[in-house]
């Protein structure tokens, strides 16, 4: 039996009242979801003000530099999120499987040196790719140089694991079903160089760019052939439909192209360093005569007061600027003793290209960092340390002086430390270290090449007057080189730094 309700004309008006009110309650409440959209991806980068990028610790990627951290790709996101007017956050991954599984959900992109390949864009969509390379076999100097996948087979093959060249093997293996290899996930493609350099294994893939990087560090390792077809580095974003991000990641790459910033990124990084060889040594012979006697009295006025040698302070001052007082890194490190911005504030260096402020900021420095040094530590090893330290930063130094403890060796003592600086460069060594990747055996070779060159300009002042004597005995036409200017012990000296019998 149904129920019906009558009403009463003010019940009735009530009653049409609450339905009209719920109506445009409703109708206000659509409005509003139809209004306030969802942020996009980017929208909300910027609200937070974090921009969060996953990388690999690694010489191609990020590290941390004696000035901070640095590398090709944290670089480039760092000029990116600038340009986005947020903070860069990074996020570290060594499983490059898991670095592509994490790209949209622990990270908004990956920058890593990645190679764009078919089966990597079925997981992301890479952006504008930035550099080109070849996937290198490398070989041992002085075995037989492969010249096929024929000649791999049976032979020990070491690649990174979830890597671009473990895709391209098992490609391979398609025409060479014999063709074997082995993966590691926690090896660098530096590491690799160095297996095969010494002995370790027969064969490896890297980058050619990451061989361009550090192929005069492990000379044994050579290129035997190219392994793949040309290839694209890009960084990684997740597939999906927001694509805000990804868009003015691609509107970001072009102007940086268009404006020339990321060729001068690619020369900072990929371009070559400068060896001390004959020619370097001739040149520094040269400039030991033309460039130091305008700088010697300030260089002795400013390491009287600091406590320090003068000709030591002249090495080091040769080995940053060439006495060069305009001198300008790619990295913006300038003047006579390259100081960055930071360190030029700290030491009250107002102008970084006046040679004299320069010189006492960077003799400032020094001294600081020298008496950071632990004062158990007796010279000259204390010197050396310091120096090592100017070069690549106390924290990596303090890095291989406790893998030197831990391996046995005196973390005090320059001879010891100095063999284990060049691990710092190793993953296996460096992801277990509080400061990470750097390229240590810069700052051994920074440290050798100041010794050398202090031991010439020692040598040089002391026989100042045989030099100008000499100097004036020599004709235009005379075959003899500028080094037989020397006495014969500093001619020695020089050599040492050429490595070469002149």
């Amino acid at each position: 039996m149904s129920k019906v309700i009558f009403y009463t004309l003010p019940a009735i008006a009530r009653r049409i009242g609450k339905v009209l009110l719920t109506l445009c309650f409703s109708a206000l409440v659509c409005f509003s979801f139809v209004s306030d959209k969802i942020p996009t991806t980017l929208e909300s980068i910027q609200a937070s003000g974090e921009l969060v990028v996953i990388s690999r610790n690694g010489p191609t990627t990020y590290y941390e530099g004696p000035h901070g951290y640095t590398g090709f790709d944290y670089v480039v996101a760092s000029e990116f999120a600038k340009y986005l007017g947020v903070d860069l956050v990074i996020q570290e991954e060594e499983n490059l499987a898991i670095m592509l599984n994490k790209v949209g959900s622990d990270a908004h992109f990956a920058a890593a040196g990645l190679t764009v390949t078919n089966k990597r864009k079925q997981k992301v969509s890479f952006a504008e790719p930035y550099l080109q390379i070849h996937q290198q076999l490398i070989y041992r100097s002085g075995e037989k140089r492969p010249k096929s996948v024929d000649d791999l087979i049976g032979k020990n093959l070491l690649v990174i694991a979830n890597s671009s060249h473990t895709e391209n093997l098992k490609n391979l293996k398609a025409e060479y079903p014999a063709l074997r290899w082995q993966e590691r996930s926690d090896l660098e493609m530096l590491d690799l160089l160095e297996m095969v350099h010494s002995g370790k294994i027969d064969y490896t893939i890297v980058d050619s760019n990451s061989f361009e990087i550090n192929n005069s560090l492990y000379p044994k390792a050579k290129v035997a052939f190219n392994i793949s077809e040309p290839e694209y580095l890009a960084w990684a974003f997740p597939k999906q439909k927001d694509s805000s991000l990804y868009n003015e990641a691609q509107k970001f790459f072009k102007g940086i192209k268009e404006n020339g910033a990321i060729d001068e990124t690619m020369d900072t990084f990929y371009g070559h360093l400068g060896e001390i060889n004959y020619s370097g040594a001739l040149l520094f012979a040269h400039r030991l005569k033309t460039r130091l006697p305008k700088w010697q009295d300030k260089l002795k006025e400013v390491a009287l007061e600091q406590e320090l040698d003068w000709q030591l302070l002249a090495a080091l001052s040769y080995q940053e600027s060439h006495w060069n007082p305009k001198a300008k890194s790619p990295t913006g490190v300038r003047g006579f003793m390259m100081l960055t911005r930071d360190t030029a504030k700290e030491m009250g260096v107002t102008n970084r290209v006046n040679a004299e402020q320069s010189i006492e900021g960077g003799a400032k420095y020094f001294k600081s960092i020298h008496r950071r040094i632990p004062e158990r530590i007796q010279e000259p090893d204390r010197t050396w340390l310091a120096l090592a330290a100017y070069n690549v930063g106390l924290g990596h130094l303090e890095d291989a002086r406790i893998l030197a403890e831990h391996h046995g060796a005196s973390p005090d003592k320059w001879a010891e430390v100095m063999e284990y600086l060049p691990l710092l460069a190793k993953r296996k060594y460096y992801k277990h270290t509080a400061h990470g990747y750097a390229r240590g055996w810069e700052a051994v070779d920074y440290v050798q090449n100041i010794r050398n060159f202090h031991t010439i300009i020692a040598w040089n002042e002391v026989e100042t007057h045989r030099l100008h004597e000499v100097e004036l005995a020599q004709s235009e036409n005379n075959a003899v080189t500028e080094f037989e200017a020397f006495s014969p012990v500093v001619l020695e000296a020089v050599k040492s730094i050429s490595g070469s019998a002149l």
